[in-house]
């Protein structure tokens, strides 16, 4: 069995020394780390099987490092928090942002030993085709035409080896999407491995990818399988310049510099839309984007299937009471009603966020409209697009003022400040249309001549 990989991220020397040659010494292979900005950067380049995490250290705690990783599902490893304080709520906050387990320090070898081997056996398992891991990783899907429609075009893309790039809106949890086009293809028992740009910095990309001091990089790990890259404009320039080279030769080398070895995986890419008129510019080659556009696939908005959110609602529920053991609780008709008809400016990603604080605060099993209307009240963006704007939680006249405002100011800008093409896009009189954008407060710098 090939050896664990383990990182130990502790400010302390003397720790991160001690853990490297105790785990060394029970056959592990182990990386360490003083800081958050380092632990990201390990993580990102080697994608550990198990990560030892101080809770206290002076940038970034802990928990705060923990919370950041829960958020999303780059790497199945569990964490074990360390600490030399460690409070009954620490603990209880470590646990329910998914940390598998929680030691003290001075370490004991006799605490230390058995709860490392539980944690890689735990990953082992889950591995191994485990009902929670699949539960866990598996994307919300619809029953909607729209739903239907995305999940046949991903099983119809699915046997090709082409690259595949999913645009989509922020938090559409595309991850999710690219796991399911892997384990539907071919490549289902190969590696899946996934690359967060922005844990990269620049100086550090060619390693991360290439593999560096004997460490195989993200190319060599995915030999075989998938490459998943998250939001592929945040990938430093060093990254860009090399992996378009990577796919348009079929090839690169072990670790920067020797024979060429051939480069076997399918590349999964993320863009957000608009992509196409962006690419050349300073954040994506055009080179790269042809590569990765072989086989481009919108993703639609939540909002586009807004339907389906009962369904998905329950879905996430049962996802997050089975995968993180949080109290049941079911939403009141009146709350899905309310869902339904919510603009889901995050998307996916906010209906499973919002889900998440309902269950984490607990309560009586059915969550209610006012649950929702607190929890909607305190995230809603002001500056949003029109179509991604709550009127619901504005009164009438206050939300009818709000929509025409958006509105007319969002059709000047296709008119390019023309307010006589204004007039007829919108099928108003122009004086009429001069008092109503005076009433709102809308000004008009200057008018183009029609």
């Amino acid at each position: 069995m090939n050896a664990s990989r383990i990182l130990v991220v502790d400010d302390e020397a003397d720790i991160r020394r001690l853990l490297q040659e105790i785990l060394s010494e029970e056959g592990h292979d182990v990386d360490v780390a003083a800081d958050a900005a380092q632990a990201r950067a390990a993580r990102a380049r080697s994608a550990p099987d198990l990560v030892l995490l101080d809770i206290w250290m002076p940038d970034t705690d802990g928990i705060t490092l923990l919370r950041e990783w829960s958020g999303d599902a780059r790497h199945d490893c569990p964490v074990v928090m360390m600490s030399g304080h460690g409070t009954v709520e620490t603990a209880v906050e470590a646990t329910r942002l998914g940390a598998f387990d929680f030691i003290e320090k001075p370490l004991s070898l006799a605490k230390l030993l058995p709860t490392v081997k539980r944690a890689l056996d735990a990953r082992r398992t889950r591995q191994a085709g485990g009902y929670a891991a699949a539960r866990a990783q598996a994307p919300l899907h619809g029953r909607s035409r729209v739903a239907l429609q995305l999940r046949s075009e991903l099983l119809r893309l699915a046997p090709y080896p082409a690259p595949l790039l999913l645009i989509a809106e922020p938090g559409s949890e595309s991850e999710a999407l690219a796991r399911f086009v892997h384990q539907s293809g071919p490549r289902e028992r190969a590696p899946f491995v996934s690359c967060n740009p922005r844990a990269l910095q620049d100086e550090q990309a060619a390693g991360a990818l290439l593999g560096v001091n004997g460490h195989a990089g993200l190319l060599e790990q995915a030999a075989g399988g998938t490459l998943y890259i998250g939001e592929v404009e945040e990938l430093p320039e060093t990254a860009r310049r090399l992996l378009a080279g990577v796919l348009e030769g079929g090839s690169f080398a072990r670790g920067g510099h020797g024979a060429g070895v051939r480069f076997d995986a399918r590349v999964i890419a993320t863009a957000l839309p608009g992509i196409e008129s962006r690419a050349g510019g300073a954040t994506l080659g055009r080179d790269l984007y042809a590569q990765l556009a072989v086989l481009p696939l919108r993703v639609p908005p939540l909002r586009e299937y807004a339907e389906d959110v009962p369904d998905l609602l329950r879905q996430c529920v049962d996802q997050l009471t089975q995968g993180e053991n949080l109290q049941f609780r079911r939403c009141s008709v009146a709350a899905q009603n309310r869902l339904r008809n919510y603009p889901w400016p995050d998307n996916l990603r906010e209906l499973r966020n919002l889900l998440r604080r309902l269950l984490l605060r607990g309560g009586p099993e059915e969550i209610s409209l006012e649950e929702v209307e607190r929890e909607l009240a305190a995230q809603a963006p002001i500056d949003a697009p029109l179509v991604q704007q709550d009127l619901l939680a504005l009164p009438m006249r206050e939300a009818r003022e709000h929509f025409e405002r958006a509105y007319l100011q969002q059709q000047l800008q296709l008119c390019g400040g023309k307010v006589g093409q204004l007039a007829k896009r919108v099928g108003m009189e122009r004086t009429h249309l001069y008092r109503k954008l005076r009433s709102l407060g809308i000004e008009i710098s200057h008018v183009a001549e029609d």
